[in-house]
């Protein structure tokens, strides 16, 4: 793709710094498109005549096709190689946004938001398996990973003020142009600088059975919790949906195990430590999307702070995933195990939740606030790191695109559960709160009162589920992660039927 497309393996590229600027750019444009949106959806559902009905589908047309088609997209990478598939991604994410903004009409939105999802998921793949590939080095890889880490974690959180600052003083379609300078940037950047090492591409034939099953069975478990949080569990289509996911993803599994050439190969998933990782970042995903909804609503509808004011009461949660990511991550991730690490990273992060399960009408934002989202950003940045980097440790080059694949699908359906789950457990706790309260209030402000202490008491019961979420997260790390002890890292090979572990050597600072 350019004059010195690739470097020959186990030489490490004298470009990768440079290229995990443009990589690293990438993701974040991926990532602040997640919460960017969401700010301008009011402004652009009244511009667009979009229904409240059918204003779900600016959020959920992107999260089916990226979700959706995640596992396909690292396949693609694979076969294709990641840096053609990094800047056609790169590319197709730019033209789709373009089409977001200039919208007309609600179903050009949704296709717009679609395709968006479409090229998000060969992007993403593509993102992180670049980095697998090119950073060998496991000094140099952690600090890569730190500053990946840091991005894909505070990135939606910067999504929340840029979104803000462009829908209050410029337009909301602005918030779809934007992302066209980033994607410019990178692909030209990715075009010129980045040489991906030789050997690597996996060309055995693609798996349909596999990506039509796959992509079936995520489609089905992203929508059915989107139509869960708007039409209740007991939906009939809703359970419909659930039933359909178990029997396409079954069959995914089956069907993976038989045929010669898997578009998700199952060594990659059942080796314990890439297992513990993909299911605990899940998992603790689920904690952190709920969580944001519910802090953006309180700030918003609450404490009455306007859209830029609440994005920059994010910041500090930036900061200490920051600080948790490139400082604690980074420079501890050479000398203990991943799993002292990312546990203790989790149980950090829960005792920041359990601090907002304190949540009043009346709380202060420094005082209970401001040190809950330090000490959450802290510690999913200290987890985030070193997950992102043993999740694709280990795996033979031809993996290393659904390897990656899998830690954004992991993300992008825990985001998906997290966001209907403990929405219905905050409305359920919300008006059996009302119900028992409203009697006693007479006046029309006491009723409005009675209103919001239901809504922050629904906040707080979702929030506490949240806790519990990353407790979890932390037992699953614990118990199911063992590679990265100080000296070297053991991580199951990929290679076809091996048995043998690689040893990855591990440098000390």
């Amino acid at each position: 793709m350019s004059q010195a497309a690739s470097t020959a393996p186990g030489v490490p590229d004298a470009n990768r710094w440079r290229a995990l600027v443009f990589i690293a750019l990438a993701q974040l444009m991926v990532v602040l498109d997640a919460t960017i949106v969401n700010i301008a959806l009011p402004s652009a559902q009244q511009d667009l005549g979009i229904s409240d009905g059918n204003r779900q589908w600016v959020v959920t047309a992107y999260a089916l096709a990226f979700g959706g088609l995640l596992l396909f997209g690292g396949r693609i990478a694979d076969l294709w190689g990641r840096k053609r598939a990094f800047v056609i991604g790169l590319t197709g994410f730019a033209a789709a946004s373009a089409l977001g903004g200039a919208a007309t009409t609600g179903a050009m939105m949704f296709g717009a938001r679609a395709l968006q999802g479409v090229f998000g998921a060969m992007l993403a793949p593509a993102a992180l398996s670049l980095l697998a590939v090119m950073f060998t080095d496991a000094k140099e890889r952690a600090k890569a990973f730190g500053i990946y880490g840091a991005i894909a974690g505070g990135g939606g959180a910067v999504g929340f003020i840029l979104g803000g600052v462009l829908t209050e003083y410029l337009d909301w379609r602005w918030t779809f142009f934007v992302n066209i300078p980033f994607a410019v940037v990178a692909a030209l950047g990715a075009y010129f600088v980045i040489r991906e090492p030789e050997g690597g591409r996996n060309r055995n034939p693609l798996d349909i059975p596999g990506v039509l099953l796959s992509t079936l069975g995520l489609v089905s478990l992203v929508y059915g919790f989107t139509r869960a949080e708007s039409d209740g569990w007991g939906d009939s289509l809703t359970v419909g949906l659930f039933v359909a996911s178990v029997v396409f993803l079954l069959a995914f599994v089956v069907t993976e195990a038989r045929v010669k050439a898997p578009l998700l190969p199952l060594r990659v998933v059942t080796d314990r430590n890439r297992g513990g990782i993909y299911l605990s970042l899940g998992i603790a995903i689920i904690a952190m999307f709920g969580t944001f909804l519910f802090l953006t609503y309180y700030l918003q509808v609450v404490k009455g702070f306007s859209p830029i004011k609440t994005g920059f009461a994010f910041l500090p949660m930036i900061a200490g995933m920051m600080v948790g990511s490139t400082q604690i991550g980074t420079r501890l991730m050479t000398r203990v195990p991943a799993r002292a690490l990312m546990g203790p990273g989790f149980l950090v992060a829960s005792v920041g939740m359990l601090l907002m399960t304190q949540l009043e009408i009346g709380s202060s934002y420094a005082s209970t606030i401001l040190p809950a989202m330090l000490l959450l950003g802290l510690g999913m940045g200290t987890a985030f790191m070193p997950a992102m980097s043993l999740a694709t440790l280990g795996v033979e080059p031809r993996d290393a695109g659904v390897a990656s694949a899998m830690v954004n699908t992991s993300q992008q359906v825990g985001g998906a559960i997290g966001t209907a789950l403990l929405n219905t457990i905050a409305a359920s706790a919300t008006t059996s709160y009302i119900k028992d309260h409203i009697a006693g209030a007479t006046s029309k402000s006491q009723q409005q009162l009675v209103a919001l202490q239901g809504q922050v008491h629904g906040y707080t019961n979702a929030i506490w589920f949240a806790v519990g979420m990353l407790v979890l997260a932390a037992v699953i790390v614990v118990t199911l992660v063992n590679a990265g002890t100080p000296g070297s890292t053991a991580v199951s090979g990929s290679e076809e039927g091996a048995e043998d572990e690689v040893q990855v050597p591990v440098v000390a600072h």
